[in-house]
């Protein structure tokens, strides 16, 4: 029996965002950067301490215009300080609920450069070395930021992506690229199954890869989340794969 962890990007505007927690089992809260505020926060707080799912705070670039998907130029000081003020401002939404902060993933371009920018990745993992005792890092499987956080002492879980393709370099296909992204649940599942099953994924351009994921990511704004997470629940049960609440 495989035991995993599902989580989704959530309180980021999407309509019927309840229908989706009783098949997850960790969230990513947007906390103002690319989308967000003390309501929004709140309210899929609650929805997480219903269904007893794991959350996180899912910090960005400061922009909400591009919805936090592209690069920025930002100095290290006011990235450090937008990540802290967002990482903080649910903080104290979850305070105030009584309510534990698991874990802290970053969204879009900045996951994206955390990867390919060693400088960028430098100050996101300094900013966050207050949380090092208490927080795990949702890091992108097979990258350098998830071996040297690790090595700095960080916990972390490994990410693969169950609706995203990859390429060879283990990256994350651009979404400006067609087929970038997956919305069939079989599909979905496959890739998913794959994963975990045989620790390997096959990359855009058709080769197969190695990833070890402790954590899979189904996009809660896709159009088809919610088909694709009840199609899981089904299906991965059948090939004696979990959720772990």
């Amino acid at each position: 029996m495989h035991l995993i962890d599902i989580n989704c990007d959530l309180g980021e505007g999407v309509l019927n965002e309840r229908e989706l927690f009783p098949y997850i089992s960790s969230c990513n809260i947007a906390c103002g950067g690319h989308f967000g505020n003390s309501t929004s926060m709140r309210d899929t707080a609650l929805l997480a301490k219903e269904y007893k799912v794991r959350i996180g705070a899912h910090p960005s670039y400061p922009d909400p215009e591009n919805f936090g998907r592209k690069s920025m130029s930002i100095s290290p000081r006011d990235l450090q300080n937008t990540l802290t003020e967002q990482i903080q401002s649910l903080l104290k939404v979850l305070m105030e609920l009584g309510l534990d902060l698991h874990h802290i993933k970053a969204h879009g371009a900045l996951y994206n450069d955390i990867v390919k920018d060693p400088t960028i990745a430098e100050i996101y993992l300094n900013t966050l070395k207050e949380y090092k005792k208490e927080l795990i890092l949702f890091l992108p499987a097979n990258s350098s930021v998830l071996k040297k956080a690790r090595k700095i002492g960080f916990n972390c879980w490994s990410e693969g992506f169950g609706d995203r393709r990859y390429n060879s370099k283990s990256l994350l296909v651009s979404r400006n690229f067609p087929k970038a992204t997956i919305s069939n649940p079989k599909m979905v599942t496959r890739q998913i199954l794959e994963m975990v099953a045989q620790g390997k994924i096959t990359t855009i351009e058709g080769q197969q890869i190695k990833i070890a994921a402790e954590t899979i990511c189904i996009h809660g704004d896709g159009p088809n989340a919610f088909q694709i997470l009840v199609y899981l629940s089904t299906e991965l049960a059948n090939h004696n794969i979990y959720i772990k609440k």
